[in-house]
């Protein structure tokens, strides 16, 4: 039954290509189209995890139902969640295999089911090669969807790297699926710095698909749109196996009995122990593993009735199941394991076998919700007793309600429920879309208006920054003068200080007061002071000019290590205390004499500062409103004051 609300419809077989599945089978069999509506005519791109010739799983069930039902589907391989080591060669020779056998990578699997096999660097964290590949995949994929029309509606990954994430928002779906069905920072110390990604998948998803309990608390925190779809089983192959009087392969056949079975890849994450000791207890028994060796199990091999009946094809997988007595769910416990649920859990009770597994979180729960149909072991002494009563009190009865579970948990029934989500998410972005126009006209009414009032802002204050005094009146507090009388003598501060902060502008004015001021008796010495120097040294040009204009050399005392106002303050502070005067008059640009003075007032209180700015200063100069320049040097000038209150010179 399909708990989706779909409708019947016709088996359609179709011939499938050699796969391998997730015992290491390869499938090369007729495929029952399901009996249910779900996703059509939507371009879907998948972001995998594994690559399409790899162990059949999920991945490849999903996308070829999708496509058998009307979709099309292009199936991006697997990327990387680590950088790759030397036992990853021969993985990475068979992506170059797998590129060079379609058209720039892309080749076509099946109708209306596409493979790309991407050429990337192999470092998926590294922002340099992120970069690189997101731009060598989004060029790729740009050009295959515009040579073939595909328009992607949907982008479904169960890879959450940086590099997915990057190329989700640059394909911009209506709805991004995450089918997250591995905690994938806890498989190894190289993949923990996926987090920061998968968290951003998380948010970003219409819809996120989890495996186990364990997934679905974690993307819990980060969104509300989780659902809960472990792994399905395909039921009908199960049903037409465990129906036909078809016997069993010969190599189970004629091993002793009781047969307790298992499916599935021979890796890292089997309790070798565990089998070992059950087998060692359990001498009349065999045990066959059927499935492709991932690890080393040379343990297994010292065990007499431990048999390793290697990688089979897929249309076998029933008929080694048929030819268990038991199937088992050996896994060790881990922060790995306490994330995964078993499809093999599925494909033994379809077959109608007991199941002995040991206590992984998943299997509790899929206890709990199935009235105990699996034996959860906890120990070696469980897990042996366990296989002794599933062979002792198994009956027809059992059998059934075992049978009934798995139709439950099909691939069938799953993937309807999940296209339900997706055509639901699909139909509320597709209602607000039709909208659009209305929107759109409100949004080019909003920038219009955004765009009047950004033009007039931008008109007023030119014409009040331009065009009126307003600037002049903002800085005449900067403006300090007073009426020349005698003094010790006149210092004259260059170098930069006041103005736009620009070195070497504005000295000769300065020289001509100071001339002028020494003209009128003012006061019987000049102090020039200025650090700058460009072709020649600014002060020593500032006492030729003013030689020539009249002023005895012997009256010049030059001062050339000042950099700054502050240190124009110091020096001639010095050179002051040493000739025994008190008072001066300060000349230098008009808007920097209020910094002058007050810097003057902090360092040299004893000193009275006469301030005597130039009258008329060039870069001043002005009829209505201020230039650009001159707004930048009363704004540097606003900035040095406060600079210096901080600082503790005012």
């Amino acid at each position: 039954m399909c708990s989706a609300g779909c409708s019947a419809k016709s088996h359609k077989a179709v011939e499938l290509p050699e796969q391998e599945t997730e015992a290491g089978f390869v499938q090369r069999t007729t495929k029952e189209t399901p009996h249910c509506v779900m996703l059509h005519n939507e371009d879907i791109i998948c972001i995998s995890s594994i690559d399409w010739d790899f162990i059949w799983q999920g991945h490849q069930e999903i996308m070829a139902t999708l496509a058998q039902e009307g979709n099309r589907v292009l199936f991006i391989e697997n990327t990387g969640v680590r950088t790759p080591n030397f036992r990853d060669l021969p993985r990475l020779r068979q992506r170059i295999r797998n590129w060079l056998r379609g058209v720039k990578g892309f080749r076509q699997e099946r109708d209306r089911l596409f493979v790309y096999a991407p050429l990337v660097l192999p470092f998926p964290y590294s922002r340099v090669a992120r970069w690189i590949n997101r731009a060598l995949l989004t060029t790729a994929l740009q050009r295959w969807m515009h040579a073939v029309a595909f328009r992607p509606s949907i982008v479904w990954s169960f890879l959450p790297t940086p590099l997915a994430c990057d190329l989700i928002r640059a394909l911009d779906p209506e709805v991004v699926v995450y089918y997250c069905i591995d905690d994938l920072s806890s498989s190894s110390r190289a993949a923990r710095r996926i987090t920061k990604s998968e968290t951003q998948l998380f948010r970003r998803a219409t819809l996120t698909f989890v495996t186990s309990e364990k997934l679905r608390v974690r993307a819990a925190q980060f969104s509300d749109r989780v659902h809960l779809f472990p792994f399905g089983v395909q039921f009908k192959k199960f049903e037409d196996v465990r129906n036909r009087p078809d016997e069993v392969p010969a190599e189970l056949r004629d091993l002793p009995k009781p047969v307790v079975g298992y499916v599935g890849g021979l890796h890292q994450w089997i309790d070798q122990d565990l089998l070992v000791a059950a087998a060692q207890r359990l001498p009349q028994a065999s045990f066959a593993l059927v499935g492709p060796a991932q690890t080393d199990l040379s343990r297994l091999l010292q065990c007499p009735n431990v048999h390793l009946l290697g990688r089979k094809l897929h249309d076998d997988v029933p008929r080694y199941t048929k030819g268990f007595d038991v199937g088992m769910v050996p896994y060790r416990l881990s922060e790995y394991t306490a994330h995964v649920y078993p499809t093999k859990l599925n494909e033994y009770l379809a077959m109608g076998i007991p199941v002995v597994a040991t206590a992984l979180p998943e299997v509790t729960r899929f206890n709990a919700e199935h009235e105990q149909v699996v034996a959860v072991a906890r120990n070696v002494d469980e897990f042996v007793q366990a296989i002794e009563t599933a062979v002792r009190e198994d009956s027809a009865l059992l059998s059934k309600r075992r049978i009934e579970i798995a139709r439950q948990n099909s691939w069938e029934n799953r993937i309807a429920r999940m296209s339900a989500l997706i055509e639901q998410s699909l139909s509320t972005r597709r209602a607000t879309e039709r909208r659009w126009q209305e929107l759109l006209h409100r949004v080019y009414r909003a920038a219009r208006h955004r765009l009047i009032r950004t033009v007039t802002g931008v008109a007023m204050a030119y014409l009040v920054l331009f065009q009126t005094p307003f600037i002049w009146w903002v800085a005449e507090p900067l403006r300090v003068a007073a009426p020349p009388r005698s003094a010790d003598a006149i210092v004259v501060f260059a170098g930069g200080v006041g103005e736009s902060g620009k070195a070497g502008g504005g000295y000769q004015e300065r020289v001509k007061q100071a001339v002028d001021l020494y003209r009128e008796g003012m006061a019987p010495w000049v102090i020039f002071s200025s650090g700058f120097t460009f072709a020649f040294q600014e002060a020593e040009v500032m006492r030729e000019l003013a030689v020539a204009h009249g002023v005895p050399a012997s009256a010049v005392i030059l001062e050339t290590k000042a950099r700054n106002t502050s240190e124009n303050v110091t020096f001639v502070k010095a050179i002051l205390e040493e000739h025994g005067w008190h008072s001066i008059l300060l000349v230098s640009t008009p808007y920097h004499m209020r910094r002058a003075v007050w810097t003057f007032r902090k360092a040299a209180p004893s000193v009275t500062v006469i301030p005597a700015p130039v009258p008329s200063s060039q870069f001043y100069a002005h009829e209505r409103g201020a230039n650009l320049e001159q707004m930048v040097g009363i704004l540097h000038e606003y900035a040095g004051i406060l600079i210096y209150w901080w600082r503790g010179w005012l």
